[in-house]
């Protein structure tokens, strides 16, 4: 289904009771984005939200693709698997050996239908070009300071469109863009992404950069932005094959070379020059729920802003998860699973992101196992596949048709996962390239991995007996605490409650090695029997609060430098790692939370804002997290 606009999807998600409209004043500054974490995280309150009075022209739409269903509504769909089998179903025909001429002709139909999908740049002005602001300023625009060691204002949800100056290849990706006055935004374009590689080659150019930033219309271009897709591959294809009709495009007015959606709300105008000194641009509060720190990033200078009449501004927030960014996720992990299976990995059976391990950290994949050493070979082929390239921990377990086990019943997987597992020989390390936001790596970009293959073991691969594991009668949380102090909490649910052999352990540490020491001890306490894996994370994380722990262990991991074996059980090392302690070098960011004065002022406000009964700010219950000082965390030696 396609959108003829923004404001039709606003109308949608209004009729389906999906959205509420503020009509009373919420600054940009810091307000919006409180509010919106509060909704975003209360799954029985979770709506779109609609800022009529954003103190400028526009009204803001935020948290629009926030729930399952929403993100379906925007897609035009009922349901996200939908969209994987329209791909399957349409790549299984091309695919198909076609043996004689009649059904060769069959597939026409089929391959005009795709076709009618493809872009097309129209002549004319289109509808994001009916205003043309005689003086370009960023500022007449609601842009959103979301949280309060953020650099500034960021526009969170541009979709930025570059060409390859060689091929003419177009690309829209979509990185955060800082206002740093009227007509000055600096471009986050991290050094693996594609409209970084066309920077680079417009610098050998030694030529300007033309660029165009679309905000708005049909929601399927804003997913698209996002999509992990081949280098060789238009995202307005895939949008076009999403909506099941083709994306128009007009060319820009001061940037011609570049064609923008004829129904985008925003078209911001411009250009990077890359023979220009570059700009210190952050920090802002990332999709990982850590500070992403201030570093030096491109310049680009607004030449032109154009907009629909009753344009309608989009954004988003990012955070401590969920926030609206994990259904966008969740979209194109089910999206992408059949080209990864048909072209990669075709004994993959399905494929789980959870949404505490903020995308490439955590990924599970479940495959239809049919020889020995098949689960190394997998792990091999994802992470050479695209962006699954960034991910730090993979986990292998069997397919449902031979476990009878939903991927995403993750107690029950997990059980199983560990029941098939021996951690001195199912768990492997490697290396290479990682999200440049990954802030546990020793050198940015490039850090650990670590796949755990717990599909079930043929006989060449057992090297010992593998038995289900029962808590031993023995076991006591207190006594782990009386005998070793530095023990703030030990969480022992998933070994109670679902057999599975993994301690969770937060740590207060307080010397080089501590965390490695207090393993090689530990595991040899009574009670211990049986144990797989001890995860360790910070002494001001609850041990016994099991999404805390996976999201803070998944962001504080560097698998391959901070691992160690002590009796066949496997330490994994989730602190927060200083020059002190852990000789590391790089700055650590601070996790994200809301400032007290913003609290307030919501709170305050909350009567006026017609969402009901005062939801009270998630940032509250992660205070006690915080370390001290700003973005980056200041070591108190």
């Amino acid at each position: 289904m396609a959108y003829k606009s923004l404001r039709a999807f606003v109308d949608a998600l209004e009729k389906a009771g999906e959205l509420v409209r503020i009509k009373t004043f919420v600054d940009p500054v810091l307000e919006i984005a409180e509010i919106t974490d509060r909704v975003s995280k209360t799954p029985d309150r979770n709506k779109a939200l609609l800022f009529e009075n954003t103190g400028t022209d526009f009204p803001l739409l935020i948290n629009s693709m926030g729930s399952d269903r929403r993100m379906c509504m925007a897609l035009g769909i009922n349901h996200l698997d939908d969209a994987m089998n329209d791909i399957d179903g349409l790549l299984k025909k091309m695919s198909t050996p076609k043996n004689g001429l009649l059904e060769k002709l069959a597939m026409l139909p089929e391959l005009g239908k795709f076709a009618s999908y493809m872009p097309k740049v129209v002549s004319g002005r289109g509808a994001c070009q009916e205003v043309v602001m005689a003086t370009p300023d960023l500022g007449k625009l609601p842009i959103l300071k979301c949280w309060p060691e953020d650099g500034g204002r960021f526009i969170t949800l541009p979709a930025i469109h570059t060409k390859d100056p060689i091929s003419g290849m177009r690309n829209i990706g979509m990185y955060r863009m800082q206002e740093f006055g009227p007509t000055l935004t600096g471009m986050h374009w991290h050094r693996h992404k594609v409209s970084a590689r066309h920077y680079n080659e417009y610098k050998k150019l030694g030529k300007r950069m033309p660029v165009a930033v679309a905000l708005g219309g049909d929601p399927v271009y804003t997913y698209a932005a996002t999509a992990p897709l081949p280098d060789n591959v238009d995202e307005y294809m895939l949008a076009g094959f999403l909506r099941k009709k083709k994306v128009e495009l007009v060319r820009c007015i001061t940037q011609p070379d570049i064609e923008v959606p004829a129904d985008a709300d925003f078209i911001i105008e411009g250009y990077v020059d890359p023979a220009e000194e570059m700009i210190w641009e952050g920090p802002f509060g990332d999709h990982t729920g850590y500070y992403s720190l201030a570093d030096w990033y491109p310049r680009f200078h607004v030449t032109a802003i154009t907009h629909k009449k009753d344009a309608i501004y989009p954004a988003t927030i990012v955070g401590i998860p969920p926030q609206e960014d994990a259904w966008i996720g969740k979209a194109t992990e089910r999206i992408f699973l059949t080209p990864i299976k048909m072209t990669m990995v075709p004994e993959i059976a399905d494929m789980n992101m959870p949404v505490e391990g903020v995308f490439h950290n955590l990924v599970i994949a479940t495959i239809n196992k049919e020889y020995p050493g098949q689960g190394q070979k997998v792990m091999n082929a994802m992470w050479g596949a695209g962006q699954m390239m960034f991910n730090k921990i993979l986990v292998l377990a069997d397919g449902e048709k031979t476990s009878g086990i939903k991927i995403d019943d993750y107690g029950k997987l997990a059980r199983d996962v560990f029941n098939n597992l021996n951690p001195a020989t199912d768990i492997y390390f490697s290396q290479g390239p990682m999200d440049v936001l990954d802030h546990s790596c020793s050198k940015m970009g490039f850090g650990g991995k670590m796949c755990i293959d717990g599909t079930r073991k043929t006989e060449e691969e057992i090297t010992a007996p593998l038995l289900p594991y029962k808590i031993a009668a023995a076991f006591s949380a207190k006594t782990l605490q009386q005998r070793f102090p530095e023990i703030a909490s030990v969480g022992d649910a998933l070994m109670r409650q679902w057999q599975i052999p993994v301690l969770l352990i937060s740590v207060e540490k307080d010397r080089r090695g501590h965390v490695a020491e207090l393993h090689k001890e530990l595991v040899d306490q009574p009670g211990m029997d049986g144990i797989k894996m001890v995860i360790y994370v910070e002494h001001t994380v609850n041990a016994n609060d099991i999404a805390d722990v996976l999201w803070r262990f998944c962001n504080n991991l560097d698998p391959r430098r901070d691992h160690f074996y002590s009796n066949g059980v496997l330490g994994l090392d989730g602190t927060r790692k200083t020059k002190k302690h852990d000789d590391f070098d790089r700055p650590w960011p601070n996790i994200i939370v809301a400032a007290d004065e913003t609290i307030a002022q919501i709170d305050k406000k909350w009567h006026e804002l017609g969402l009901g009964e005062l939801l009270i700010s998630p940032s509250l219950r992660y205070k006690t997290q915080l370390y001290r000082g700003g973005a980056t965390v200041l070591d108190v030696e």
